[in-house]
């Protein structure tokens, strides 16, 4: 699978859904196996295609498909080929229950809420939902200040799919150096639960052979809209390996193996380092997965020789 930004979900019925941004960042596709490996020559289908003018005709990025609220939704960022990178967030949700064969529908941009006058203003993209103790919670990336701005990771409560019910917390801004190689990042965020704890990867700095994933932490009895209480890996969790041949790794989601027994992380990277042009237009980062393995603390260990 040669795409970038690589969201996968397995559903309560096994079934492994496979969405990413295409080359061409113009549609959203998906694609469905029983077996995860089988998605590399799974079926492709096309659910929706950019607009020709306006808001959401160009840069489609970055697509999650989620089920929330009995519904299937699937959330994505678009541009507007009058402003290239105003990047915002939008919906597609599913008219019916089978979101391979039936119809999607637009929903429009996601909607912050009444007193949150912040959201979504500026170039916002790569939005998860996660869901906890029967809320269910945005986390997105948003650019922030003047000139060359930096993206940071926030966090809200969502009251519909595509509304939030609190205004937005910071969750992470980029403080050290390997998260400020080219441009200042974070982005790209995935939830992981394990034992009692809620892990949140994310990607840092630009797109070449620098992009690597950090890593936030927190109890699951604590409040997770408050910053204070998330704790933040001071090295990257995963970076480029040259001696593998693997460079820039980043934007992942985690599912379960087959048996429901493993945690994989599903992420993207290239296979080379010497890119001409923008990294951004360079299509060759491929889906690659690793399993996550669980050190005597019950935290993620993520290394490629774990690689399916």
């Amino acid at each position: 699978m040669h795409y970038g930004m690589p969201p996968g979900y397995r559903h309560t019925d096994h079934t492994y859904y496979f969405t990413a941004s295409v080359p061409e960042y113009d549609r959203i596709i998906l694609r469905k196996a029983s077996n995860i490996k089988d998605l590399a020559c799974a079926e492709e289908k096309v659910l929706w295609r950019k607009h020709d003018t306006g808001k959401q005709s160009i840069h489609i990025w970055a697509p999650e498909i989620h089920y929330l609220w009995g519904e299937w939704f699937i959330y994505y960022a678009a541009g507007d080929i009058d402003d290239i990178w105003a990047i915002r967030p939008y919906i597609l949700r599913c008219k019916g229950s089978d979101p391979f064969e039936d119809e999607w529908e637009e929903m429009g941009q996601m909607k912050a809420a009444e007193e949150d006058d912040f959201s979504f203003r500026d170039f916002s993209l790569d939005a998860t939902v996660m869901e906890h103790k029967g809320d269910y919670y945005y986390i997105w990336a948003e650019k922030t200040g003047v000139g060359k701005k930096i993206s940071n990771l926030y966090i809200a409560k969502l009251q519909a799919p595509n509304r939030l019910s609190t205004v937005q917390k910071l969750l992470t801004t980029p403080d050290y150096e390997w998260e400020r190689v080219g441009f200042w990042v974070n982005e790209g965020p995935a939830v992981l639960k394990h034992e009692g704890k809620i892990f949140l990867t994310y990607s840092a700095s630009e797109t070449g052979s620098a992009y690597c994933m950090g890593m936030l932490t927190i109890s699951e009895d604590e409040d997770l809209l408050d910053p204070n209480n998330w704790s933040k890996s001071r090295i990257p969790i995963l970076r480029t390996d040259e001696e593998k041949g693997i460079f820039g790794p980043g934007h992942n989601s985690f599912v379960k193996s087959e048996d429901g027994k493993k945690d994989l992380c599903v992420f993207h990277a290239r296979c080379y380092d010497e890119i001409q042009g923008d990294p951004l237009y360079d299509p060759n980062r491929h889906t690659m997965i690793i399993e996550v393995i669980w050190d005597e603390k019950d935290d993620p260990v993520f290394q490629f020789e774990n690689k399916l």
